[in-house]
């Protein structure tokens, strides 16, 4: 056989390897993607809920609390901000835009709900009332569950953030428009803790 076939032979073998292994890259950052935009999808599903329990805790309070309307509207539009904010992430997570915004709107809804309940103590009535009761159950379970999902999230994105900037991952990566995905964090200390609920 001729050598320089032999060469030609040779490069398209060592092109074949070479794509067939970018290729390899290329589906595992797409299966480590579809990882995190589901664990997104669980953070979504669980403040949907939070999102439906907030309404009916303000009509719950809005009868005993009548001199703190500024509290229970400031709640509401938090709240109608953080539905608005999560449906664009729900649209498309990897826009990180929008994922920045859920987690801005979030900070703000916390904080209205931890002014709301800080105000609850001050009605006792409002305390001992078994709706209040239930909804303060209730969303004390719905705030863990948002906790774990958004540990779910944050490790699904780390896990695809290192894959993506890992050579020669990168390259693929860089050359396919696989972005950088955005983390759940928390800026303050206050923000790691679950509004207070408790009426007890």
């Amino acid at each position: 056989m001729n050598p320089e076939l032999w060469i030609v032979i040779g490069v398209a073998v060592v092109v074949v390897i070479f794509l067939l292994y970018a290729v390899g890259i290329y589906n595992r950052l797409v299966q480590l993607r579809n990882r995190w935009k589901n664990a997104y999808s669980q953070i979504d599903v669980q403040l949907k809920r939070r999102y439906d329990l907030i309404p009916n805790l303000v009509e719950t309070a809005k009868g005993y609390m009548k001199h703190e309307r500024e509290t229970l509207e400031a709640v509401i539009q938090a709240r109608n901000q953080a539905v608005a904010a999560e449906e664009r992430a729900a649209g498309d997570p990897t826009d990180r835009d929008a994922v920045r915004g859920v987690i801005g709107a979030e900070r703000v809804l916390t904080g209205a709900l931890g002014r709301l309940f800080a105000l609850v103590e001050n009605y006792p009535d409002l305390k001992a009332n078994q709706n209040m009761l239930s909804l303060q159950e209730e969303l004390t379970s719905t705030e863990n569950r948002v906790a774990f999902a958004r540990q779910a999230y944050n490790d699904a994105v780390m896990n695809y953030n290192t894959r993506r900037e890992s050579f020669p991952d990168t390259i693929v990566a860089g050359m396919t428009g696989f972005d950088e995905a955005v983390l759940w964090e928390l800026e303050s200390p206050a923000e790691r803790e679950a509004p207070r609920v408790s009426f007890t």
